[in-house]
């Protein structure tokens, strides 16, 4: 039975966490020099796919590689790079608590300790998205015109949100073993290689052999890169609504075995610490 006072208790809850959010992103925007210098990497790596692509699609006799013509693929990389680039990468530093022993105080905060991560990632991804897709946006569109068509671009933006949060559960697993292993940085750079090459980052999974096509496409790393880009340049409701289903389902499993494992190693880290 719900009680009136659920409600109040469940609102104050998201104020919480709403509230470690701005204050991320209000520190995020206290050093708009670093955010955009770093915001300019993704020119380079535009610069150097379209010198790249143009010579892959001079060989074509139709001007398209598994159906996608040079502007669909530039843009479609544009997007898979800025989803890339603004990936949170907070597994070190939930290891590098462990290590100098502050993760006892982080532990002892009034919030739960995934959802403040949640927050807190949330907000610094929100500013390096935006300023990719600014700085990408730009340059693609003056080296191969405008993008596509922007009715699936609402769509889009759910299914940004679905790959984030199967980036986030992935990223905090692989973060909450430095509870056991202390050392992370050999499972972050495995996971990494995954998304280069399983989640459709560096080729769309559409060039790829059919046997490696249904191997990415049954994890979830594709679900994070390849179905929002793909769906960024071929917005199909159905697509759209295949791309959502998985993305749930991704979503709710490793979310379980995440909450799972921070059981499991708070026990493990208490038994460490004596």
């Amino acid at each position: 039975m719900i009680t009136s006072s659920q409600p109040h208790k469940i609102s104050q809850q998201f104020d919480k966490y709403w509230m470690i959010f701005k204050i991320q992103l209000q520190n995020s925007l206290a050093y708009p020099a670093e955010f955009f210098w770093r915001s300019l990497a993704i020119l380079l790596f535009m610069w150097v796919f379209t010198q790249l692509w143009q010579v892959a699609y001079s060989t074509t006799t139709n001007g398209e590689l598994a159906g996608l013509t040079l502007n669909q693929m530039l843009w479609y990389l544009m997007l898979a790079e800025s989803i890339e680039l603004s990936r949170p990468r907070f597994a070190r530093n939930i290891a590098d608590s462990v290590k100098d022993g502050s993760i006892a105080y982080l532990l002892n905060k009034p919030y739960d300790f995934l959802l403040y991560q949640m927050g807190s990632s949330a907000g610094d991804s929100v500013l390096r998205m935006a300023l990719n897709l600014v700085f990408g946006s730009a340059l693609v569109w003056i080296l191969v015109g405008p993008p596509p068509n922007p009715k699936g671009y609402p769509f889009v933006l759910v299914a940004i949100v679905g790959g984030w949060l199967i980036n986030y559960c992935i990223t905090c697993l692989i973060g909450l073993t430095s509870f056991i292993t202390e050392e992370v940085a050999p499972f972050e750079w495995i996971y990494q290689k995954f998304i280069f090459i399983l989640g459709g980052m560096m080729i769309p999974l559409d060039l790829y052999p059919v046997w490696l096509q249904n191997i990415s496409k049954a994890l979830p790393f594709a679900y994070m890169m390849y179905g929002p880009s793909k769906l960024f340049v071929v917005p199909t409701f159905d697509f759209f609504l295949k791309l959502i289903i998985l993305q749930v389902f991704w979503i709710a499993l490793l979310g379980t075995i995440l909450i799972l494992a921070y059981r499991s190693g708070m026990r493990r880290l208490a038994i460490n610490g004596g």
